[in-house]
């Protein structure tokens, strides 16, 4: 069935791609939110219509949660859950950059079985199933072997390196970013960067798919407690995420002050 659910998936994302390359770079009207969320498109929202449709009608009595429905906790008494982001990154997309991303995922009873994140702008395909690889664009990819923090490369935001969040001290890295955190986990699965992070309260659809993504490229990942995530909670955010090459996870968690590994 997760093969299955991957393939509906990869279309469904290739699809949503044309939608969003129609309003990249033609100033599409956008609107605020509030309460300090992103901003939100009609580019966001004619997909987020698409997936819904399409999703929902081939797997009927699959739940959904998006960032762009109203959520409903009905979800939660479903096994299998649709976790999608229709363009993760809006803020890059409204800039007419190409870093954005659509993020597909199907998690069953919490874990993650079935994932798509798929860059349009780059014509960028990564995609995981349970039990399976890791691919970029159909081709096997894997995460960093890097054994020592001092220098490791890391997808994070000025504010997730600030000394209060680091009792064992900000750690020496290399920092670079990436609005969507879908795109941050899938450059840590292929490699490109040794760990990604974001120490804030993460809303499940950002990550669900790049997590299996990440995982079966063979990177670690967990929250900032250092916990396995878990996916279709009453209120779907997790407590951040670190995803790393083995040892500088354990290293991270280290200087964050946690001293078990992911359970």
């Amino acid at each position: 069935m997760p093969e299955r659910d991957l393939a509906l998936l990869t279309e469904a994302a290739l699809k949503a791609g044309e939608i969003a390359l129609r309003f990249w770079k033609k100033t599409p009207q956008v609107w605020d939110k509030g309460g300090g969320n992103d901003p939100v498109t009609e580019a966001d929202l004619a997909v987020n219509d698409m997936l819904a449709k399409t999703l929902r009608a081939a797997r009927p009595d699959y739940g959904w949660l998006s960032e762009e429905t109203e959520d409903s906790v009905a979800r939660t008494d479903a096994d299998h859950l649709f976790v999608i982001d229709p363009i993760d990154g809006t803020r890059a997309f409204i800039a007419g950059e190409e870093a954005f991303a659509h993020s597909l995922a199907v998690a069953y009873r919490g874990k993650v079985t079935a994932a798509v994140v798929y860059l349009p702008a780059l014509d960028r395909l990564y995609t995981a199933c349970d039990h399976g690889p890791a691919l970029r664009d159909g081709e096997p990819i894997l995460a960093s072997r890097r054994e020592a923090l001092s220098g490791a490369t890391v997808l994070a935001s000025r504010a997730g390196l600030a000394p209060e969040h680091w009792p064992g001290g900000v750690p020496d890295v290399q920092r670079a970013f990436r609005t969507s955190l879908a795109y941050r986990l899938c450059l840590v699965a292929e490699g490109r960067y040794d760990a990604m992070l974001t120490l804030r309260d993460t809303w499940e659809w950002d990550v669900a798919a790049g997590t299996l993504i990440a995982e079966r490229a063979g990177a670690v990942v967990s929250d900032r407690a250092g916990a396995r995530l878990s996916f279709n909670a009453r209120h779907p955010q997790l407590p951040g995420v670190v995803a790393a090459a083995p040892a500088v996870h354990g290293a991270l968690l280290d200087k964050l002050g946690v001293k078990a590994g992911p359970v």
